[in-house]
């Protein structure tokens, strides 16, 4: 069975970090990219970063850069999104995605508050 199970989530002080986890199972996880994003409430859901399925090439949001870090571990079948400086406007519920060919596979996603 194909699952993402996203974990790392909570409530953190602006200028606080978290580091965002997303283990997956059932698929090739190595030859897969593998991508975050986030969904804020009453707005739509927006890309926050990817990684190439060896890792080696990655890409962000705009509105993130410089805050953030998403790396992978093939081995542990894991990707992790590392985020700093975070502030209130980061608040939202962060989602793990792959495509596998045409199937769009999202795990259940986990609520980031930055409050203080």
């Amino acid at each position: 069975q194909v699952q993402l199970v996203e974990s790392g989530g909570g409530l953190v002080q602006p200028g606080g970090s978290l580091r965002l986890s997303c283990a997956a199972s059932g698929f090739t996880f190595s030859s897969f990219a593998m991508t975050w994003y986030r969904q804020a409430p009453g707005k739509e859901r927006e890309f926050v970063a990817r990684i190439a399925p060896a890792g080696t090439s990655t890409n962000y949001a705009d509105s993130m850069k410089g805050r953030l870090t998403i790396s992978r571990d093939n081995t542990k079948n894991t990707v992790y999104l590392q985020m700093n400086s975070l502030k209130p406007e980061d608040t939202a519920v962060y989602y793990c995605n792959t495509h596998l060919g045409p199937l769009a596979v999202w795990g259940q996603g986990t609520q980031v508050t930055v409050s203080s």
